[in-house]
C-alpha cells in the first residue's frame, strides 16, 4: 500500500516548494516506509510507501518511464506471471509491480487498465502531451481523489491535503450526506463539493481546459457458464476462490485475518490453511484476530470461532466489545477526519485492534466484507423467478413458485407478483419500508435527495442481461460505494484485502445461474456444498448471523440527553437536514423501545460531529449543495467532457445508482 499527492499549475507557474513540505507532512502517517518525489517546473508528484511484499520494498515511486510518463502506483497486481510473459520489456519474474505496470502502460496506453488484476489506483503525468491519467480498479478497493481549476489540478489518495490546503472554504455535497445515512454515496462523489472520486472501472483525463471520463472494463452480460452437474460448478467455486485467497496471501509479513465465527471469515481462514498446508505462498502465517460480546444474548460468536480455532490448532486474538466506551467519547477527535466516515478517538476495541497488529507484525488483513452479498446470504427467490419470467419458461417459473412458496410460507401469486414488480418503474413500484428514508429528515432534503436515500433504485430491464445479472451488478455498485467511504487505516495503518470482492470470483459468480446460489431453504447453497470439509460443518449449518442493534440502542438510551444536546447545539449546521425536534424526540423514544432507524441515527450522529468540528475550522461554507450533478460516465467507444469554469458550462447526466442487501 502507498499513498501519493500530485499537483499541476497548468498555466505554467512552478510548484510552490512550502505547498509540497505541508502536503508531504500530510502523507507522512500512512507511509512510513519510504519517499520519493518528482518536481519539476510547474508539476510535483509525492510518494509514501507501506511495503507488503518483497517486490514493494525495492520499487522506486514516482516511476519514470523510458518513453518519460511518469507513474505513481498504489496496489497489489495479482497476474503478474501473466503479464510478464506477454511483456518483451526485460522483465523478470521477481520485477516490481509498478515496472510491470509502465511496461503495459507503455505496450499498450489506457488499454492496460483492464489487464491489470488486483487492488490498485494509478496517476500516470505525461510532460510531453501535459496530460495527466488518474484510473481505479473495477472494484474500488483503492481511493482516488482529486480536484481541478482554471489554472490547477491536484490529486491525492488521501482527501486531507485536498481539503487542508485548498485555503477556501467548501460547499456541503448534500448528495454525499444523503447516502452516507442510507445506503452509502455513488462512488464519484465526496463531502466537498469540487473535489471529486475517481469512480471505480475508470479513468479520468485531465488536460488543460477540460476532462473526461471512461469506463474501461465492466462485466460481460453475454458470459454465461453452464454446466451439467452440480459437482462441476462446487469444483470451479472452490479453484477461483481459493485463487482470490491465494493472491491475497502475498506479503511477506504474517497476515491477519478477521475472524467472526460467520460463514464469510470463517471460509477465508479455512481456505488460506488448506492452502498454507499444500503449497508454499510468501506469508509466513496466518493469524486471526475475532471480537465477541457476552452480553450480547442474540450475538454469541464465541462457539463458532473458537470452532474454526479447534481446526487450525491456534488460539488468535480475542476482543471483548461488550465493555464499549461511550457514544460521546467516541464522536470527539482531536484530530482533523476529512469524512463522517473517518471516525473519532480510537476506543478500547481499536486501542487492542491495534495492539494485536503491533504484537505480530501484521500488515495485511483479511476481510469477509461481500461475503454475504455476492454468495446468496440473503436467501430470495425474486432474482431467480425474474429470470424465468424474462426468459419465458413458463413451466419452469410453476414449479420453482411452487417451490419457494412452500419454503417462504406464503402464497405463490405473492412471490410472482413481488417478482413482476421488480420490472416496474420505481414511481410505480414504491419503496420497500427496509429503505424509506428516516422519519426525522427535513421533507425539503428528502424531496431533493431521494434517490440517494433509497439506494439509487432502477427497475429490472426485460431485455438485454438476464434480471439476475442486473441484480448481481447492483450488489456490486453497492459493494463498491461502500468502500469507497471507508476511510484509509491509519492507527494502525494496514493494507485491508477482501478475497470476496475478487474480479474473477464476482465474474464467475455473475456468470453461472443463480439456482446454484440461492436454493429453496439452502442459502448460499454453492458455497456450502464446495466447501464442505474445508469449513467445519457447524459454521456451514449454522443459522444467520443476527443483526445487532441492541448495543447501541442500549448506549443511546443511557446518553440521551448528552447526545440530545449535542444535536441541539449542532441545530443551525444541519437545519437543512433534519427536523431537530423530531430527532430529539426520536433519540428520547429509544428509551422506550420504539422503532427507529438505528443506522441512519447512528451516522447522523456522527455527521452532526463533523460538521460542526469542519465549520470550526472554516472548511464548509454556510451554502449547500442543493443541485448535486452527476458525472456522466462512457464506455471505451467514447468519453464525457467537461469544460473548466470560465470555459462554458460543464454537461452532466444523471446515471443510476443500485440497491444494496443490509449486512448482517
Amino acid at each position: 500500500m502507498s499513498v501519493q499527492f500530485g499537483t499541476w499549475n497548468s498555466d505554467g507557474r512552478p510548484v510552490e516548494p512550502s505547498y509540497l513540505e505541508r502536503a508531504g507532512k500530510l502523507l507522512v502517517p500512512y507511509g512510513p516506509d519510504a519517499h520519493g518525489a518528482y518536481i519539476k517546473d510547474s508539476v510535483g508528484i509525492l510518494y509514501r510507501a507501506f511495503h507488503t511484499t518483497r517486490e514493494s520494498r525495492r520499487e522506486t515511486q514516482p516511476y519514470i518511464t523510458p518513453s518519460g510518463p511518469v507513474l505513481t502506483w498504489d496496489g497489489r497486481l495479482d497476474n503478474r506471471a501473466e503479464l510478464t510473459g506477454q511483456l518483451e520489456a526485460g522483465l523478470a519474474p521477481d520485477s516490481t509491480d509498478v515496472a510491470i505496470v509502465a511496461a503495459a502502460y507503455e505496450e499498450w496506453g489506457t488499454g492496460s487498465f483492464r489487464r491489470l488484476i488486483g487492488d490498485w489506483a494509478l496517476s500516470v503525468w505525461n510532460p510531453i502531451s501535459r496530460s495527466l491519467i488518474l484510473a481505479k480498479d473495477p472494484i474500488g478497493t483503492r481511493h482516488l481523489y482529486y480536484s481541478f481549476g482554471q489554472h490547477e489540478v491536484s490529486w491525492s489518495t488521501i482527501l486531507d491535503p485536498l481539503v487542508l490546503l485548498g485555503e477556501k472554504s467548501f460547499e456541503l455535497e448534500e448528495e454525499y450526506i444523503a447516502g452516507w445515512l442510507s445506503f452509502f454515496p455513488a462512488t464519484h462523489l465526496t463531502p466537498y463539493v469540487g473535489i471529486h472520486a475517481v469512480p471505480p472501472s475508470c479513468f479520468i483525463r485531465l488536460e488543460p481546459g477540460k476532462r473526461s471520463v471512461t469506463k474501461y472494463w465492466d462485466f460481460d452480460p453475454g458470459h454465461r457458464i453452464r454446466y451439467r452437474t452440480d459437482r462441476e460448478y462446487e469444483e470451479h467455486f472452490r479453484q477461483i476462490f481459493a485463487e482470490s485467497v491465494r493472491c491475497r496471501l502475498r506479503s511477506d509479513s504474517p497476515v491477519l485475518a478477521e475472524l467472526s465465527g460467520g460463514m464469510d471469515s470463517s471460509s477465508i481462514v479455512c481456505m488460506a490453511d488448506h492452502i498454507l498446508s499444500r503449497e508454499s505462498t510468501e506469508t509466513p502465517r496466518v493469524d486471526t484476530i475475532s471480537y465477541y460480546n457476552d452480553s450480547e444474548p442474540n450475538w454469541n460468536e464465541r462457539p463458532y470461532f473458537t470452532k474454526v480455532e479447534e481446526k487450525r490448532g491456534r488460539i488468535g486474538c480475542h476482543i471483548d466489545v461488550g465493555a464499549h466506551e461511550t457514544i460521546l467519547s467516541d464522536l470527539e477527535s482531536d484530530r482533523f477526519t476529512a469524512t463522517p466516515a473517518s471516525g473519532g478517538r480510537p476506543n478500547k476495541a481499536a486501542k487492542e485492534f491495534a495492539a494485536c497488529l503491533a504484537s505480530q507484525g501484521n500488515r495485511a488483513v483479511l476481510s469477509g466484507i461481500g461475503g454475504d452479498e455476492v454468495t446468496g446470504g440473503v436467501p430470495t427467490a425474486l432474482p431467480e423467478l425474474m429470470d424465468l419470467l424474462g426468459e419465458f419458461r413458463l413451466k419452469a417459473l410453476a414449479r420453482q413458485l411452487k417451490f419457494w412458496a412452500l419454503n417462504k410460507r406464503k402464497p405463490w401469486f405473492h412471490l410472482l407478483f413481488e417478482a413482476m414488480s421488480g420490472f416496474f418503474p420505481a414511481a410505480l413500484a414504491g419503496t420497500p419500508k427496509q429503505r424509506r428514508p428516516a422519519p426525522w429528515l427535513q421533507p425539503g432534503f428528502v424531496t431533493r435527495q431521494r434517490p440517494a436515500l433509497t439506494g439509487y433504485p432502477s427497475r429490472v430491464k426485460l431485455s438485454g442481461a438476464l434480471p439476475s445479472f442486473q441484480e448481481n451488478l447492483r450488489t456490486v455498485e453497492a459493494m463498491r460505494r461502500q468502500l469507497g467511504c471507508a476511510a484509509l487505516p491509519r492507527e494502525p495503518i494496514q493494507e485491508r484485502r477482501y478475497p470476496y470482492l475478487d474480479r474473477g470470483l464476482l465474474e464467475f459468480l455473475c456468470a453461472i445461474p443463480r439456482e446454484q446460489l440461492v436454493r429453496p431453504g439452502h442459502r448460499r447453497s454453492l458455497m456450502r456444498r464446495a466447501l464442505l470439509g474445508i469449513v467445519p460443518e457447524e459454521i456451514l449449518n449454522r443459522k444467520r448471523k443476527a443483526f445487532v442493534v441492541r448495543g447501541p440502542m442500549t448506549a443511546i438510551s443511557t446518553e440521551w440527553a448528552g447526545l440530545t444536546e449535542m444535536s441541539a447545539r449542532s441545530g443551525n449546521i444541519v437545519g437543512e437536514i433534519i427536523d431537530q425536534n423530531a430527532f430529539s424526540e426520536a433519540i428520547r423514544g429509544i428509551r422506550n423501545g420504539r422503532e427507529v432507524h438505528m443506522i441512519a441515527m447512528v451516522r447522523m450522529l456522527g455527521v452532526e460531529s463533523w460538521l460542526s468540528a469542519a465549520r470550526d475550522r472554516g472548511l464548509l461554507s454556510n451554502a449547500s449543495s442543493r443541485n448535486a450533478l452527476r458525472l456522466t460516465v462512457q464506455g471505451d467507444a467514447g468519453a464525457s467532457s467537461e469544460s473548466l469554469p470560465g470555459k462554458g458550462p460543464p454537461r452532466w447526466e444523471a446515471v443510476p445508482g443500485s440497491a444494496t442487501t443490509e449486512r448482517r
